[in-house]
Protein backbone atom coordinates (compact mmCIF):
# COMPACT_ATOMS: atom_id res chain seq x y z
CA UNK A 1 0.00 0.00 0.00
CA UNK A 2 1.39 3.37 -1.03
CA UNK A 3 1.60 6.00 1.68
CA UNK A 4 -1.33 8.47 1.34
CA UNK A 5 -2.17 6.75 -1.97
CA UNK A 6 0.89 8.26 -3.70
CA UNK A 7 2.65 5.82 -6.03
CA UNK A 8 5.91 7.72 -5.55
CA UNK A 9 7.57 9.59 -2.71
CA UNK A 10 8.99 11.98 -5.32
CA UNK A 11 5.48 12.75 -6.57
CA UNK A 12 4.29 13.26 -3.01
CA UNK A 13 7.10 15.71 -2.26
CA UNK A 14 6.37 17.64 -5.46
CA UNK A 15 2.64 17.84 -4.75
CA UNK A 16 3.24 18.99 -1.18
CA UNK A 17 5.71 21.66 -2.34
CA UNK A 18 3.42 22.96 -5.07
CA UNK A 19 0.45 22.83 -2.71
CA UNK A 20 2.23 25.12 -0.25
CA UNK A 21 1.81 27.99 -2.71
CA UNK A 22 -1.12 30.36 -1.98
CA UNK A 23 -4.37 29.53 -3.74
CA UNK A 24 -3.32 26.04 -4.79
CA UNK A 25 -5.08 23.07 -3.21
CA UNK A 26 -4.01 19.44 -3.27
CA UNK A 27 -5.94 18.58 -6.42
CA UNK A 28 -4.50 21.53 -8.34
CA UNK A 29 -1.04 20.67 -7.04
CA UNK A 30 -1.46 17.10 -8.27
CA UNK A 31 -2.54 18.26 -11.74
CA UNK A 32 0.44 20.61 -11.97
CA UNK A 33 2.88 17.94 -10.83
CA UNK A 34 1.57 15.42 -13.35
CA UNK A 35 1.64 18.11 -16.04
CA UNK A 36 5.30 18.79 -15.31
CA UNK A 37 6.06 15.09 -15.64
CA UNK A 38 4.83 15.21 -19.24
CA UNK A 39 6.98 18.20 -20.18
CA UNK A 40 10.42 18.01 -21.79
CA UNK A 41 13.16 17.90 -19.20
CA UNK A 42 14.64 21.19 -20.45
CA UNK A 43 11.37 23.06 -19.88
CA UNK A 44 11.10 21.85 -16.31
CA UNK A 45 14.72 22.70 -15.56
CA UNK A 46 14.23 26.24 -16.94
CA UNK A 47 11.18 26.66 -14.74
CA UNK A 48 13.05 25.46 -11.66
CA UNK A 49 16.05 27.65 -12.45
CA UNK A 50 13.92 30.75 -12.96
CA UNK A 51 12.28 30.23 -9.56
CA UNK A 52 15.63 29.72 -7.81
CA UNK A 53 17.09 32.81 -9.49
CA UNK A 54 14.00 34.83 -8.55
CA UNK A 55 14.45 33.91 -4.92
CA UNK A 56 18.23 34.24 -4.75
CA UNK A 57 19.11 37.01 -7.19
CA UNK A 58 16.23 39.51 -7.15
CA UNK A 59 17.02 42.83 -5.49
CA UNK A 60 14.91 45.50 -3.85
CA UNK A 61 15.25 49.12 -4.87
CA UNK A 62 16.75 51.08 -1.95
CA UNK A 63 14.51 54.03 -2.82
CA UNK A 64 11.04 52.53 -3.15
CA UNK A 65 11.45 48.81 -2.30
CA UNK A 66 10.32 47.69 -5.77
CA UNK A 67 11.84 44.45 -6.99
CA UNK A 68 14.63 44.99 -9.49
CA UNK A 69 17.31 43.16 -11.42
CA UNK A 70 19.73 45.96 -10.66
CA UNK A 71 20.16 48.33 -7.71
CA UNK A 72 17.82 51.25 -8.41
CA UNK A 73 14.61 50.17 -10.14
CA UNK A 74 13.73 51.48 -13.60
CA UNK A 75 10.99 53.76 -12.24
CA UNK A 76 13.21 55.51 -9.69
CA UNK A 77 16.00 55.75 -12.25
CA UNK A 78 13.73 57.49 -14.78
CA UNK A 79 14.52 61.21 -14.59
CA UNK A 80 11.45 62.01 -16.70
CA UNK A 81 9.15 60.97 -13.86
CA UNK A 82 7.99 63.39 -11.19
CA UNK A 83 10.06 62.43 -8.16
CA UNK A 84 8.22 64.97 -6.00
CA UNK A 85 5.09 62.79 -6.09
CA UNK A 86 5.19 59.54 -4.14
CA UNK A 87 2.39 56.99 -4.43
CA UNK A 88 2.23 54.76 -1.34
CA UNK A 89 1.13 51.19 -2.08
CA UNK A 90 0.97 47.90 -0.24
CA UNK A 91 2.90 45.63 -2.61
CA UNK A 92 4.57 45.14 -5.99
CA UNK A 93 1.31 44.01 -7.62
CA UNK A 94 -0.22 47.42 -6.87
CA UNK A 95 2.62 49.19 -8.66
CA UNK A 96 2.06 46.97 -11.69
CA UNK A 97 -1.68 47.69 -11.64
CA UNK A 98 -1.17 51.46 -11.50
CA UNK A 99 1.50 51.40 -14.20
CA UNK A 100 -0.93 49.63 -16.53
CA UNK A 101 -3.27 52.63 -16.42
CA UNK A 102 -0.70 54.99 -17.93
CA UNK A 103 -2.21 57.76 -15.81
CA UNK A 104 0.56 58.21 -13.25
CA UNK A 105 4.00 59.68 -13.78
CA UNK A 106 5.34 59.92 -10.25
CA UNK A 107 7.30 57.40 -8.20
CA UNK A 108 6.25 54.84 -5.59
CA UNK A 109 6.89 53.60 -2.09
CA UNK A 110 6.04 49.98 -1.27
CA UNK A 111 5.11 49.36 2.36
CA UNK A 112 5.35 45.58 2.18
CA UNK A 113 1.89 45.16 3.72
CA UNK A 114 -0.63 47.08 5.79
CA UNK A 115 -1.16 47.45 9.52
CA UNK A 116 -3.19 44.48 10.74
CA UNK A 117 -3.13 43.68 14.48
CA UNK A 118 -5.09 40.47 13.87
CA UNK A 119 -2.27 39.22 11.65
CA UNK A 120 0.39 40.55 14.00
CA UNK A 121 1.53 43.24 11.55
CA UNK A 122 2.40 46.58 13.14
CA UNK A 123 4.00 49.79 11.83
CA UNK A 124 7.50 48.52 12.62
CA UNK A 125 6.95 45.56 10.26
CA UNK A 126 6.44 47.91 7.31
CA UNK A 127 8.68 50.45 5.57
CA UNK A 128 6.86 53.42 7.11
CA UNK A 129 9.94 54.82 8.88
CA UNK A 130 11.84 54.72 5.59
CA UNK A 131 8.97 56.50 3.84
CA UNK A 132 8.86 59.29 6.42
CA UNK A 133 12.64 59.80 6.18
CA UNK A 134 12.39 59.83 2.39
CA UNK A 135 9.66 62.48 2.43
CA UNK A 136 11.53 64.63 4.95
CA UNK A 137 14.64 64.61 2.76
CA UNK A 138 12.55 65.45 -0.28
CA UNK A 139 10.92 68.40 1.50
CA UNK A 140 14.36 69.80 2.26
CA UNK A 141 15.08 69.73 -1.47
CA UNK A 142 11.71 70.67 -2.95
CA UNK A 143 9.79 72.49 -0.20
CA UNK A 144 6.00 72.36 -0.38
CA UNK A 145 5.95 70.90 -3.90
CA UNK A 146 5.95 67.36 -2.50
CA UNK A 147 2.82 65.20 -2.70
CA UNK A 148 2.16 61.84 -1.05
CA UNK A 149 -0.70 59.76 -2.47
CA UNK A 150 -2.25 56.96 -0.44
CA UNK A 151 -3.17 54.14 -2.82
CA UNK A 152 -4.05 51.51 -0.23
CA UNK A 153 -7.07 49.25 -0.07
CA UNK A 154 -10.28 50.86 1.16
CA UNK A 155 -10.88 48.40 4.00
CA UNK A 156 -10.35 49.06 7.69
CA UNK A 157 -6.70 47.96 7.65
CA UNK A 158 -5.92 50.15 4.63
CA UNK A 159 -7.60 53.19 6.16
CA UNK A 160 -5.83 52.59 9.47
CA UNK A 161 -2.48 52.44 7.71
CA UNK A 162 -3.19 55.64 5.77
CA UNK A 163 -4.19 57.45 8.96
CA UNK A 164 -1.08 56.27 10.80
CA UNK A 165 1.22 57.49 8.02
CA UNK A 166 -0.70 60.76 7.79
CA UNK A 167 -0.03 61.37 11.48
CA UNK A 168 3.70 60.84 10.87
CA UNK A 169 3.66 63.36 8.01
CA UNK A 170 1.19 65.96 9.24
CA UNK A 171 3.84 68.38 10.53
CA UNK A 172 5.46 68.58 7.09
CA UNK A 173 4.36 71.19 4.57
CA UNK A 174 3.27 68.73 1.88
CA UNK A 175 0.13 67.73 0.02
CA UNK A 176 -1.38 64.43 1.15
CA UNK A 177 -4.06 62.88 -1.04
CA UNK A 178 -5.82 59.59 -1.61
CA UNK A 179 -7.42 57.83 -4.55
CA UNK A 180 -10.88 59.05 -5.53
CA UNK A 181 -13.50 56.65 -4.30
CA UNK A 182 -14.23 55.16 -7.68
CA UNK A 183 -12.96 52.09 -5.87
CA UNK A 184 -15.46 50.46 -3.56
CA UNK A 185 -14.90 49.95 0.16
CA UNK A 186 -12.55 47.04 0.66
CA UNK A 187 -11.49 46.87 -3.00
CA UNK A 188 -7.92 45.81 -3.78
CA UNK A 189 -6.05 47.72 -6.48
CA UNK A 190 -4.97 44.43 -8.01
CA UNK A 191 -8.54 43.59 -9.01
CA UNK A 192 -9.66 47.07 -10.13
CA UNK A 193 -10.09 47.55 -13.87
CA UNK A 194 -7.61 49.92 -15.50
CA UNK A 195 -10.20 52.58 -16.38
CA UNK A 196 -11.57 52.81 -12.83
CA UNK A 197 -8.11 52.81 -11.28
CA UNK A 198 -6.84 55.40 -13.75
CA UNK A 199 -9.75 57.74 -12.99
CA UNK A 200 -9.16 57.25 -9.27
CA UNK A 201 -5.56 58.41 -9.68
CA UNK A 202 -6.35 61.40 -11.87
CA UNK A 203 -9.25 62.43 -9.63
CA UNK A 204 -7.39 61.93 -6.35
CA UNK A 205 -8.59 64.01 -3.43
CA UNK A 206 -7.08 65.59 -0.37
CA UNK A 207 -6.71 63.00 2.36
CA UNK A 208 -9.15 63.61 5.18
CA UNK A 209 -8.68 61.36 8.24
Amino acid sequence: MYKDNYPSKLLQDAVESIGSLPGIGRRSAMRLALHLLKQPSGNVHRLAESIVRLRDDVRYCPECMMISDEGICSICADRNRDHRTICVVENVRDVMSIEKTGQYNGVYHILGGIISPIDGIGPSDLTITKLVARVRELVLQEGNKVEVIFALSGDVEGETTSFYIFRQLQNLDIKVSSLARGLGFGDDLEYADELTLGRSIVGRQEFRP
